[in-house]
């Protein structure tokens, strides 16, 4: 049974959303001050049921990730990401000429029923210059807030536009040249405390190098929390549809130094975008209370679907 939720918008800054006593999490689209983090909205803090945070913002080793947020990381010469740029020959460099951002233009839809708080939001990607590269449709979604299972569910989409008179290339580090680094598209940052935290996937595989790079419906990192006797799991999932998208997806995924997962679009090889043509893709994280195993997770994505 889905649990009620308590939605609270402050216009202009952020909406945050509560559930059985717990903020479960805070959609932030004020832009941050720092124009080299690249400025882009985000999903932070994140917590389960039980009131435990999922996810890292600002760590001190990458001061751009920022909870759960939409990124991109080689488009065109610019970076959507944050942060030093991946430069072939040269290593990561400061280039802020490079950092692009992510301006938020308004809501086209926000509806909240008793269990479900959903929205559509435009989005501009701007290169460094100010110039508008890409119009973008963002869907968010939070749902089946259920204390049997202890888990809830946040839906994530994207659909984009090139704005430009001339195609967008998207691309990673890896494709700049690093060997898998392909990181790229929605990413989450976990706690400090995540950090060696066990890594699961689809097809019974197991561990960063079994999943780094590679092609699964689902991946899942499972940590354990300071502080307290618990573990929290996050589960990253595709929809079916994304087997269809303008490109194919691997996934992204550290357990050391850092916690950290994307849904990588760009991994091994660049796509391109012509002027006026779109893309889409559509995503589902589950923020579960304790350590789910592969069986626990096939079920739970089975007797939730799309």
């Amino acid at each position: 049974m889905n649990e009620p939720i308590t939605v609270t918008h402050r216009h202009g800054e952020r909406i945050t959303v509560h559930a059985c006593d717990v903020e479960l999490v805070s959609y932030v689209y004020k832009p941050d001050p720092v124009e080299f983090e690249s400025r882009k909205p985000y999903a932070h803090p994140l917590r389960t049921l039980s009131g435990n945070t999922v996810t890292g913002y600002r760590p001190n080793d990458h001061r751009w990730h920022k909870g759960l947020q939409m990124t991109a990381s080689h488009v065109s010469g610019q970076n959507f990401w944050g942060g030093n740029s991946y430069v072939h020959g040269a290593g990561y460099q400061a280039l802020p000429e490079r950092i692009g951002s992510m301006r938020h233009d308004g809501f086209d839809s926000f509806e909240v029923t008793a269990d479900r708080m959903s929205f559509v939001e435009r989005l501009t990607w701007l290169e460094n210059g100010g110039q508008p590269w890409a119009d973008e449709r963002r869907g968010v979604a939070l749902h089946s807030v259920d204390t049997d299972e202890g888990a809830w569910a946040l839906d994530w989409s994207i659909h984009l536009t090139n704005l430009r008179p001339e195609p967008l290339h998207f691309g990673s580090p890896t494709t700049a040249g690093r060997e898998m680094a392909g990181y790229t598209g929605l990413h989450w940052r976990g706690p400090r405390d995540f950090t060696g935290g066990e890594v699961l996937g689809a097809n019974q595989r197991r561990g960063e190098a079994e999943l780094m790079g590679r092609q699964a419906p689902w991946l899942s990192f499972v940590g354990e929390h300071d502080g307290v006797d618990r573990h929290s799991t996050m589960i990253f999932a595709h929809a079916p549809e994304n087997a269809e998208a303008i490109h194919e997806s691997h996934w992204f995924v550290r357990s050391e130094p850092t916690p950290a997962v994307a849904v990588s679009w760009a991994f091994f090889e660049e796509f391109e975008l012509a002027p006026g043509d779109d893309f889409t893709y559509r995503y589902r994280v589950v923020v579960a209370d304790g350590a789910w195993d592969h069986d626990r997770i096939e079920r739970y994505l089975k007797t939730h679907p799309w």
